[in-house]
């Protein structure tokens, strides 16, 4: 029981020095040494309970909210890894802006929601194309003589890919995971420009561009279902 409610989680055996907590959309998972006792996790979870209840609601609502199946006022939708809420107003001129809570939206139309949804994922396509280039050439010029190609992908299962001409094509939808996941992802990219392959060398080279990448690694994979 976590803040008064039944919470189940998974537990791993793992060598490391603490005790770790990861929530996703499979539910909550711990880590720890074999050394810990079962006490001393529920005891970590317990005094992180409120954490980890708020957490796990967000999650429940999180894949439903990567896009409105509506394009209404009062939607929801990721944003930089947040769940924002769609406010519409009539105006003459069309224009987008992002804040904490509200992705507030510009238009002469509010109540066309073909027109809203195809004007917010122009949007989107904008906001992640100059995001994610300037994240490339971040990397790229640690590693590369050269800024290679960026190309948005609209893929349902790869985040991203690198190919033999240096090309790096990304996923639009990188704009909607946080900054540090998405990031991942253009190391990762990035790491193929030098090794077109996932050796050993690869993985040193990701962890020299983004050091403990790891976790970001784990929580892109329970992000993916967010492609589908």
């Amino acid at each position: 029981m976590l803040a008064g409610q039944p919470v189940e989680y998974r537990l791993f055996r793992v060598r490391r020095r603490s005790i770790g907590m990861l929530i996703d959309h499979a539910g909550l998972t711990g880590r720890a040494p074999p050394w810990v006792t079962i006490r001393e996790i529920e005891r970590a979870l317990m005094e992180r309970a409120e954490w980890v209840v708020t957490t796990l609601v967000e999650w429940q609502g999180r894949e439903s909210e990567a896009l409105p199946a509506a394009w209404r006022e009062g939607a929801a939708l990721l944003y930089l890894g947040r769940p924002l809420t769609l406010a519409l107003f009539a105006a003459r001129r069309q224009t987008i802006a992002a804040d904490l809570l509200h992705l507030t939206v510009l238009h002469p139309n509010p109540g066309d929601e073909e027109q809203i949804g195809a004007f917010v994922g122009r949007w989107l396509r904008e906001q992640a194309l100059a995001l994610l280039t300037s994240r490339v050439v971040h990397f790229a010029s640690r590693v590369a003589a050269s800024t290679p190609t960026v190309k948005l992908s609209n893929a349902r299962t790869q985040w991203g890919t690198c190919n033999h001409k240096g090309e790096i094509r990304l996923n639009w939808r990188l704009i909607q995971l946080p900054p540090r996941i998405a990031d991942y992802v253009v190391a990762h990219e990035v790491a193929h420009l030098i090794e077109l392959n996932h050796s050993p060398r690869f993985w040193a080279l990701v962890e020299s561009l983004l050091p403990g990448h790891d976790e970001a690694r784990r929580e892109l994979d329970a992000l993916t279902p967010l492609l589908g």
